[in-house]
């Protein structure tokens, strides 16, 4: 009897705790909630969070603060969003430092991109350019790589984990050329290339204004105005396809690095554990807000892409971006 007593109280707290769960999910969002922008304020991330939350505090009738934490690559502010309760008042900005290349960087940066967070979507894509100033002796790729091979060497300047950052050393790892010398080693050759490190996009943009470095990929939307104003000249871009923003700039695939493509990106994420009513309403008001008038007349005129949408394609998409840039971080030997 005491037994079947027991029982029967197990069976009745379990009832009372689902019931709430659920009662809580069907209720939210019913306070504001925040985005965690893992970036400094004014940056392309900022941006992207913000016209994103703008957005989906209309659809969810909350307002979303957006909260800038910055440090780390990204890194930082992921950890501090993390460690909040996994309720869905927390969103999380995911992207390619903080989600890929962090972990090519450091196997202990404190989280896991699989296994502890649930991506919800991917809110963009968008290509790098390689610039130098207009009176540089190298006016092609090709020159500048072959100034790093045959002449006095090339410097690079970029920001450590960006998306810029990768373009290079996959640049530079694609001309690479290694010959067999016997009892499974190789000599390889790819030129003098010295990278030159900033702390941000702003302090880089400056090094290749004034000619502090020869050469630097930096994001299309932050340096298009300076190309079209004749202060940069572009060489190259870093995606499959031209940008709208630069048609008559080839891709690095038309300057003879086939299949080359190193873009940035981002999406919105949340904690593993979030309720899944919750998820399932986060990932259909963000394929709205991805499809809304707003979101597309900012994008297309400023060089974004919008991706496919959906939680499956962008947890895939997450893993093999984290993938490829662990393995050209190890083949390069990159150290921060």
């Amino acid at each position: 009897m005491r037994h079947a007593l027991r029982m029967l109280a197990c069976g009745a707290s379990l009832l009372v705790a689902v019931t709430a769960a659920v009662a809580q999910s069907a209720a939210w969002p019913s306070k504001p909630l925040t985005l965690v922008v893992p970036f400094p304020a004014g940056g392309t991330s900022d941006v992207m969070g913000r016209l994103v939350a703008t957005e989906l505090e209309k659809a969810l009738g909350q307002p979303i603060k957006v909260e800038n934490i910055g440090g780390g690559g990204g890194v930082k502010g992921t950890l501090e969003a993390l460690k909040r309760p996994a309720d869905g008042y927390t969103l999380i900005q995911s992207g390619i430092g903080q989600n890929a290349v962090a972990h090519a960087l450091d196997a202990n940066v404190g989280y896991d991109s699989s296994r502890d967070f649930i991506h919800l979507t991917q809110v963009h894509e968008g290509a790098n350019v390689l610039v130098v100033k207009p009176d540089s002796p190298y006016q092609s790729v090709k020159e500048l790589v072959a100034a790093a091979k045959t002449g006095p060497g090339v410097t690079y300047g970029y920001t450590p984990a960006a998306s810029g950052h990768m373009a290079m050393e996959l640049m530079i790892q694609m001309q690479r050329t290694c010959f067999a010398i016997g009892k499974g080693e190789n000599l390889c050759t790819g030129g003098k290339f010295k990278g030159v490190s900033f702390s941000g996009g702003k302090p880089l943009l400056d090094a290749a204004l004034k000619g502090g470095v020869d050469a630097i990929f930096i994001n299309v939307d932050a340096a298009h105005r300076l190309i079209k104003d004749g202060k940069l000249k572009a060489l190259a871009v870093s995606s499959k396809g031209r940008s709208n923003l630069l048609p008559d700039v080839p891709t690095m695939s038309e300057a003879g690095y086939l299949g080359f493509e190193a873009v940035s990106w981002s999406g919105i994420s949340v904690a593993k554990g979030t309720p899944p009513a919750v998820v399932a309403r986060l990932e259909t008001e963000l394929a709205k807000v991805m499809a809304s008038a707003p979101v597309k007349k900012y994008m297309e005129p400023n060089g974004f892409t919008i991706p496919a949408q959906g939680s499956s394609v962008y947890s895939i998409y997450v893993s093999k971006e984290t993938d490829r840039w662990t393995r050209l971080v190890r083949i390069a030997g990159i150290k921060l």
